[in-house]
């Protein structure tokens, strides 16, 4: 598989900032096959022309497959559009028998020859039940792994999901539900997640709940506790209030932590994959409950946390390490050539909250520049989502970063 191309470009007229995309693109495919597969990325300001960009390029790029969202931001190599017009595309010559883009219309179903593997998901925040869409999306996919995220606009959210060929009438611009595209197991994916909170205290078990009011923590009253990790006391609400307001809860499902899924969060120590961030809501004084934006289970694992900078960019580093690391050829036990089996990022996928873009990492597009500072500077597009998907889950205050390989 040879490495994707990709373009993007700013511009208030969709049809205009298209046009600097496709220019990009035609000098990169210049001797290459055609591509069968596109990614189409856009900023809010051009949601009402969705339509018409697909239009256009379908027109441009004949028998191409393509899937997409809106965002508040959009990402390309090195670079956001964040609060701005803003277009990028990616395009990959993949055989047509390893993927299929599924939407509402054209339902993910175990079609003959196809046996779907991983999938990308885009889907609407505002759908019913949407945590259990993709818990059921999840059980469809062989390794169980979806990535992707919520589309996120202050006018319009859509998601794109156009199959390529004689199935083109099937697809086109969504609002609600999920789309996207699933692939074999013949397409080669490397996933991290990487979380953007910094625990403020102990993981501890829910113990008592009632729906999404948490009485309990190891048998403790929650608001007890969760005074105790900020250091506040309740009888100054000067100081309690706005470190309250600022306070998010990590939830895990894991009732004993495995490895690799769920990190101990003591101080200064970071969520892993399990842990999803959701927002806490109210306090009940009289009961001493919480309220967090989710509903729960007594024996999940709840820790208080804060957004963090510096943590963020660390964990964002260690996931393009991991990557980079994983595709690297082994070396012979003697110390010679290295072995066979290295291999190269073809394209990158990157799909981030909304809650990171812009002034969490501290300037302009400083959230791409350190990931292509990591990563290596290779074809990358993506968006700046209301939730992500990581395997099962939907998360928030979140990065998945998805890269496809080829043999190097």
């Amino acid at each position: 598989m040879q490495a994707f191309a990709h373009a993007h470009a700013t511009h208030p007229d969709a049809r205009l900032a298209l046009g600097l995309v496709c220019a990009q693109l035609d000098a990169q495919l210049a001797d290459r096959p055609a591509p069968t597969l596109g990614w189409c990325y856009l900023t809010d300001h051009h949601a009402n022309a969705a339509e018409a960009l697909l239009a256009d390029l379908r027109e441009r790029f004949p028998g191409t497959a393509w899937v997409g969202s809106v965002g508040i931001g959009i990402c390309a190599s090195g670079v956001e559009y964040f609060d701005e017009p803003g277009l990028a595309v990616m395009l990959a010559a993949m055989p047509h028998e390893q993927f299929r883009v599924f939407s509402g219309r054209r339902p993910l179903q175990g079609d003959a020859g196809f046996v779907p593997h991983t999938a990308l998901v885009h889907a609407d925040p505002s759908t019913p039940e949407l945590s259990e869409l993709v818990g059921e999306l999840s059980e469809r996919v062989d390794s169980g792994y979806l990535f992707g995220g919520l589309g996120s606009a202050r006018n319009r959210v859509l998601t794109i999901a156009a199959p390529g060929g004689d199935d083109a009438d099937e697809g086109g611009v969504f609002t609600g539900g999920l789309s996207g595209v699933a692939f074999t197991a013949d397409v080669a994916i490397v996933s991290r997640i990487t979380q953007g909170c910094q625990p403020v205290g102990p993981v501890r078990a829910i113990t008592r709940i009632e729906r999404n009011v948490v009485y309990e923590l190891d048998d403790r009253p929650a608001l007890d506790c969760l005074l105790g990790d900020l250091a506040v006391d309740e009888q100054a609400p000067r100081e309690a209030l706005p470190r309250m307001r600022s306070t998010l809860v990590g939830l895990s499902d894991t009732a004993t932590p495995q490895p690799g899924e769920f990190v101990t969060a003591a101080r200064g120590h970071a969520f892993g994959t399990e842990t999803r961030v959701r927002h806490l809501i109210g306090i009940d004084p009289q009961r001493r409950g919480i309220a967090i934006a989710d509903t729960a289970l007594a024996g999940q694992q709840l820790a208080f946390c804060h957004r963090d900078t510096d943590a963020a960019r660390r964990d964002l580093v260690r996931i393009a390490t991991e990557i980079r690391s994983a595709l690297e050829p082994e070396e012979l036990p003697d110390g010679g050539a290295a072995a066979t089996g290295g291999r190269r990022i073809a394209g990158a996928l990157y799909v981030s909250c909304t809650g990171r873009g812009g002034p969490h990492f501290g300037a302009p597009s400083a959230e791409l520049q350190l990931l292509r500072h990591a990563l290596g500077d290779v074809p990358l597009v993506g968006f700046f989502a209301a939730g992500e998907i990581g395997h099962r889950h939907l998360y928030g205050y979140t990065g998945v970063l998805t890269v496809f390989t080829a043999p190097a």
